[in-house]
């Protein structure tokens, strides 16, 4: 999908730039907007941190009754299952913040995801429910489980696709790849945060009372987490570049015009090669990501003998570095392009995932730290582009929403089904390096995708007037508009093009 589109007759004609025209986000505004924006991530992956890690636990708690293998199995199903309704939120919430804004949306999300967070911390357990209700009627805990999880997936929907959209809105063209990949810089913070808060816990409690109550104290924290994230999500603004697509909405009506914005219809029939272009990117950056972070306690504990409590060890300070790296990535991403630093993650991902997953093999703590710093090579580079990358495939008016599908479609698809179908490659061939290959295959995928992906680097968002980070940039910018590649005024909502699309119809 190129950023940049020729005017078609249907179009008002053009005009050059002026300053006024340009979004200036000043840095302190920016700070404000991108903390909004990073607690909600932080909040969502704390989850993902706590119920990856104690899956097993989950088992044990819930699912007993079903047996080992196939207790195991409905364990990670319940992570599977949030991301299975991932597309409805999605579906559901990414037009819904084309229409009302992006703000709301968010403080939505993050309150149901905080909710859903520590109910699950409250349910029964399968002993108790037999204790209550009778022998055998302990199995059924797995309906609320499920249910709670789903809730979570539904609001996951909008998050994350609705945080990305939100924060490469509000990000200065030139610097976007940095400020977006700090969004992901706390998402994998959380992640840590969760696999540390089991940790504690289960060094706190011991694992008897760990079995019996303490796993519930990290679902329960998600209350206070989820007040702050809410408080910080109420004072976040709405971001500029949606304010100035909806003021000149009305104004165009080819529907091929990047400033018409489309429901769901109009964005798989305008832009179904960006939508496969994501969904391919996504599935390689899941595959990878889920890996690392919710497949490799069940896999390190099942399949090399690391106890649950070592594989959190491991795998903390690999997901802090990773994630303080991110933003010299994003950094990097601003000089180089976006699609370079993809291709170094897709290459990465092919070199070393089968030699990480070999180091795996020799069980010693310092053998899995090296491992997983491996894999978590190639996951930087994936994650640390997708929130300026992948919202720059739609359009403003759109952005949400086709971030909504194809994100979600991905995520839920490929992304959160990894340690699922992991575990059953396993399972099924006795090839401990099948996850490798699996992984492997999607980045592939992913490579011939982004052969047919415009760069999107150093450029205004698709629909959207330039973003810079001063007025002295703005001012320079449409001095030098003549010769800058970049600007197309013909995609851009001005005001002036408003007025002249009235007069003429």
């Amino acid at each position: 999908m190129s950023p940049q589109r020729s005017a078609t007759p249907t179009r008002p004609p053009a005009r050059r730039l002026e300053v006024t025209d340009v979004i200036v986000v000043e840095r302190k505004k920016m700070r404000t907007a991108l903390n909004g924006a990073f607690v909600g991530n932080f909040m969502e992956w704390y989850d993902f941190g706590i119920y990856g890690y104690l899956a097993i636990t989950m088992h044990h708690v819930f699912l007993s009754g079903f047996g080992e293998s196939l207790g195991l199995t409905l364990a990670l199903l319940g992570f599977a299952v949030s991301f299975l309704v991932r597309p409805l939120g999605g579906l559901i919430l990414g037009p819904i913040g084309d229409r009302v804004g992006r703000q709301k949306v968010l403080y939505f999300t993050m309150a149901i995801m905080a909710a859903a967070t520590a109910l699950i911390g409250m349910l029964p357990t399968a002993e108790q429910l037999e204790g209550w209700w009778g022998p055998g009627t302990g199995v059924w805990v797995i309906v609320p489980l499920y249910l709670l999880k789903m809730l979570q997936g539904f609001s996951t929907g909008g998050e994350f696709a609705g945080a990305s959209t939100y924060v490469a809105e509000f990000s200065p063209d030139r610097s976007r790849g940095f400020w977006a990949s700090m969004l992901n810089t706390g998402s994998y913070l959380g992640f840590a945060a969760g696999a540390s808060v089991v940790a504690i816990t289960t060094v706190s409690v011991g694992p008897d009372a760990m079995l019996d109550w303490g796993w519930r104290i990290p679902f329960l924290i998600a209350l206070p987490l989820g007040a702050i994230a809410i408080w910080f999500r109420m004072r976040i603004p709405e971001t500029p570049s949606f304010e100035a697509a909806a003021e000149t909405e009305n104004a165009y009506t080819d529907p091929r015009d990047p400033r018409v914005r489309h429901g769901l219809g109009g964005l798989v029939r305008y832009y179904w090669k960006a939508i496969l272009i994501g969904i391919a990117i996504v599935a390689a950056e899941g595959t990878a990501g889920y890996a690392l972070t919710s497949y490799m306690p069940t896999y390190l504990e099942n399949e090399v003998g690391v106890s649950n409590l070592q594989a959190a060890v491991a795998t903390i300070p690999v997901l802090v570095v990773m994630s303080l790296c991110l933003p010299f990535i994003g950094k990097l991403s601003d000089r180089i392009g976006r699609k370079p630093v993809y291709f170094i993650a897709v290459g990465s991902t092919l070199a070393l995932m089968v030699p990480a997953f070999a180091i795996l093999q020799i069980g010693e703590e310092w053998a899995v730290f090296v491992a997983l710093a491996m894999v978590a090579i190639p996951v930087a580079f994936y994650v640390a582009m997708t929130a300026s990358a992948l919202p720059a495939l739609f359009p403003t008016p759109s952005r949400f929403g086709g971030m909504g599908l194809t994100y979600n479609i991905a995520a839920s698809l490929f992304g959160g089904t990894t340690p699922l179908f992991a575990n059953l490659l396993v399972d099924a061939t006795g090839n401990k390096f099948m996850p490798a290959f699996y992984i492997m295959f999607f980045s592939l995928i992913a490579g011939v995708a982004l052969l047919a992906m415009a760069e999107t680097g150093k450029r205004p968002l698709l629909g959207s007037v330039p973003t810079v980070s001063s007025k002295e940039e703005a001012q320079q910018l449409v001095d030098g508009q003549d010769a800058n590649p970049f600007i197309d005024t013909n995609t851009m909502p001005l005001p002036v093009l408003f007025a002249a699309g009235k007069t003429g119809e």
